[in-house]
């Protein structure tokens, strides 16, 4: 039964420009690759999530600011999900994608953390799932009261200490997750 998945959330040009910096971007699209690529050797599948500006005049599918990061190893066998909220599940076709993968754990990276990467972990929770949340593969930008640094770290505390009702959550390090993977 294939029961693990990876979700890599708005890893797209659009977010990703010199008005919109994130923090240690060259890094957490390696060890989103690296964590990818793991995933296709152990046959579990790795899903690339996609805002679509679904007509506010950014993110049209197809145009340069919806495409994914260059520097992503995204492969043929890799699944696309198009999303319209922050959260990932709204109106989208991920749910439906999950079940058809039987994927009851997902791992969780992406963009932003404080925006779409904690709206869809939110969600994820509400609906039961286990989650890990890859605590060094998610980015953000700094906040008018926070540096981004001080986000990623409240969030990755915020999960690790959230009480789901029917899943879990954990925030492990890529390399933590790496290992306990490979066993």
């Amino acid at each position: 039964m294939n029961n693990k998945a990876l979700l890599i959330i708005d890893m797209q040009k659009g977010s990703f420009t010199p008005d919109t910096p994130r923090l240690d971007t060259d890094g957490v699209v390696t060890r989103i690759n690296e964590l990818s690529d793991l995933f296709r050797k152990l046959g579990f599948p790795a899903i690339y999530i996609q805002h679509d500006g679904n007509g506010a005049g950014e993110f049209k599918k197809g145009d340069w600011d919806w495409e994914n990061l260059e520097a992503l190893n995204v492969e043929p066998t890799d699944l696309t999900v198009d999303k319209y909220a922050n959260d990932s599940f709204y109106k989208s076709a991920l749910a439906d994608t999950l079940n058809s993968l039987n994927a009851e754990q997902l791992y969780i990276t992406g963009c932003a953390t404080d925006f779409c990467v904690e709206a869809t972990i939110q969600s994820a929770i509400a609906k039961d799932y286990d989650l890990t949340v890859v605590a060094d593969a998610h980015t953000t930008a700094d906040r008018p009261q926070l540096k981004a640094q001080q986000v990623i770290d409240h969030y990755n505390w915020v999960w690790q200490n959230m009480t789901p009702v029917g899943g879990r959550v954990s925030v492990k390090p890529l390399k933590e997750i790496k290992t306990g993977l490979s066993k």
